[in-house]
């Protein structure tokens, strides 16, 4: 007669194998001799030291709890046990091999026997540091983007109110206000593709001036990365600047130029400086607006600096000087520099866009900026056709007469590229309007791209242009 082999039945090494797999420790409380018995994995999870030792009534279990944890977590604990007969609460532990504090979870059953008295107790442990401090991050990440929202929020409503005070007329007050929107929302795609850890001086200047003056405007100067908040600082500065140059100064008649530079200073931070040349004669302002106000006292501020202005009959000369705290090192992402954008109003179209009988399609999942485009097509004349909301939705509208699109390219996470696609087999002509980078919109579609945040003007135009 053949005896089995000793060992491990076929049962046992079928739970081993899937304790191991899902990379749990198991623990046994023999409530009768009131011992526990310590798995080797355990022991590796928890720092427990691995083998039969005396449970103390359960204390064994609970001496390496964390003090702040160690009270809550047997309360919880007993009291599943006694209505539920199992458990399962997460907790602080500190090892008492390495000293580390973990995060465990500890799951557990009772056993009784036939009069119902308590003999064992079986569980498994597992480590859940990484998901807790997944978490965590999740948490931080979510405070931090809480408290950026808000303070941009606050700026644009700061902006906003500081633009109306020292306008006459809405055009007006439109106008100014979207162009130092445009400025804050450049220098916020810069950060971002830096993961917020600084912009390049040389990729703010090619924003702000790379698309309204090609060939009339040069920058250079070192490789200087700035802090989010002297970033959109010197974006708004370069853009009252270059807004000033295209109304009154250089880049107002074609033999204009502007010549942008920047150095290092000894302190660590940099200076730079502003110059106009070949314009009309320029003469002193004998009022002071909110674009003198935001260079001399916004601006400096936020760079921890001074700027100084020369209104010099031959052109306006700016000295900006920044201190260290507004320079940042070289960050890990790096965006490419940017190119002059596609138009975004287009030029063929001179006084307010018409659009009459044409049926434009609305794609915008945003509720109120749905609305106003809405609002802005019919006040020239197009016969609005949706808004769609959703993929679907829009989808569902492209078996009617269009004659044109605005898209957004993202709605409620699904890409617009399949209506896209639907509509550029028909013919039918469309625009993106999009808070998405060049990299986001979608590609391989030759479409003007309008970024937001814009004034609904440029996409009437826009529209009416491909229409032309």
């Amino acid at each position: 007669m053949v005896k089995p082999a000793s060992g491990p039945s076929l049962d046992q090494e079928r739970l081993e194998l899937a304790l191991q797999s899902a990379r749990l420790g198991d623990y046994e409380w023999d409530m009768v001799r009131d011992v526990v018995v310590i798995s080797a994995r355990m022991s590796e999870i928890s720092g427990l030291p691995a083998g039969e030792w005396p449970a103390q009534k359960g204390d064994f279990l609970y001496r390496g709890v964390h003090p702040d944890d160690r009270e809550k977590t047997r309360r919880f604990m007993e009291t599943s046990m006694r209505a539920e007969g199992r458990f399962e609460v997460e907790y602080r532990r500190i090892r008492e091999d390495d000293g580390r504090t973990v995060w465990m979870r500890t799951s557990g059953l009772l056993v009784t026997d036939d009069q119902g008295r308590a003999i064992r107790t079986v569980g498994v442990v597992q480590d859940v540091g990484d998901r807790r401090a997944e978490e965590d991050r999740r948490r931080a990440l979510m405070a931090e983007l809480d408290h950026r929202v808000k303070n941009v929020l606050a700026a644009v409503q700061a902006l906003a109110m500081q633009t109306a005070k020292r306008t006459t007329s809405l055009d007006s007050f439109l106008s100014t206000f979207f162009g130092r929107l445009k400025a804050m929302a450049s220098a916020n795609e810069l950060l971002t593709a830096a993961r917020w850890r600084g912009a390049a001086i040389a990729h703010l200047a090619a924003a702000e001036l790379g698309g309204i003056a090609p060939g009339q405007a040069r920058w250079e100067g070192p490789e200087l990365f700035l802090t989010p908040r002297a970033a959109n600082a010197l974006s708004l500065a370069l853009h009252e600047l270059a807004t000033n140059a295209v109304k009154y100064g250089a880049l107002s008649v074609e033999s204009g130029r502007v010549d942008v530079r920047w150095t290092r200073i000894a302190d660590g931070g940099f200076e730079l400086f502003w110059s106009e040349t070949g314009g009309p004669p320029v003469a002193v302002p004998t009022h002071r607006g909110f674009g003198s106000t935001l260079l001399s006292q916004v601006t400096a501020r936020e760079l921890n600096g001074e700027v100084d202005a020369e209104f010099r009959r031959a052109g306006v000369n700016v000295r900006l000087r920044a201190s260290a705290a507004a320079v940042v090192s070289r960050p890990e992402t790096v965006p490419e520099a940017p190119t002059p954008r596609k138009i975004e109003v287009a030029p063929a179209v001179q006084g307010p866009a018409d659009l009459a009988g044409k049926r434009v399609l609305i794609v915008e999942d945003a509720v109120l900026l749905a609305l106003e485009l809405e609002t802005g097509l019919s006040e020239a004349g197009a016969v609005v056709v949706g808004p769609a909301y959703e993929l679907e939705e829009a989808m569902n509208l492209l078996g009617g007469q269009i004659d044109a699109a605005v898209l957004d390219a993202n709605l409620n996470g699904l890409s617009v590229t399949p209506v896209a696609e639907a509509l550029a087999v028909r013919g039918v002509p469309f625009v993106f309007a999009t808070g998405y980078g060049d990299s986001g919109a979608p590609m391989g579609f030759d479409a003007p791209i309008i970024r937001k945040p814009y004034d609904v003007t440029q996409v009437a135009a826009a529209v009416a242009a491909l229409l032309a």
